[in-house]
């Protein structure tokens, strides 16, 4: 009996540590996880890429970049990215509806447990309002 719980406890000790290593901060660091793009003008896409490198120490293969609504659209780099490189995620957002928003990007890499958050933020307005923010010296979030 002593020997199974000192075994039980042994897998739990050494599941516990392989856990704290296998997030994404351990195998990828992101220059930014949020953006705000500010005022934006309604039906008008903007883009921001959200550059990473890859600190892994092996190639890293980002298995989906899932966003949280139909208007944003991300685009992953395909394939592996060597250890070291830098690459991509590019958000983009359509503007559909007037007023604040908040859109999250969720990215899993393979053989990693834990995903990444990427996070939009910005105001939309329409395009009366957004000329008139314009001619008072706003600058544009595209």
């Amino acid at each position: 009996m002593k020997r199974l719980f000192l075994f039980i406890a042994a897998c739990g000790f050494a599941a516990f540590g392989f856990a704290q290593h296998n997030t994404a901060d351990s195998v990828v660091k992101f220059n930014e996880k949020s953006y705000n793009f500010g005022k934006i003008q309604q039906h008008v896409t903007v883009n921001h890429n959200f550059a990473f490198t890859n600190i892994s120490g092996t190639p890293l293969v980002i298995e989906s970049a899932i966003a949280s609504c139909g208007c944003t659209t991300p685009v992953k780099p395909e394939g592996a990215i060597a250890n070291g490189k830098t690459d991509k995620i590019v958000a983009g957002f359509s503007a559909p509806a007037l007023g604040p928003f908040n859109k999250t990007i969720t990215v899993k890499f393979a053989g990693v447990n834990t995903p990444v958050q990427l996070t939009i933020t910005g105001e939309v307005l329409s395009p009366e309002d957004y000329a008139k923010y314009k001619s008072q010296g706003g600058k544009s979030g595209s």
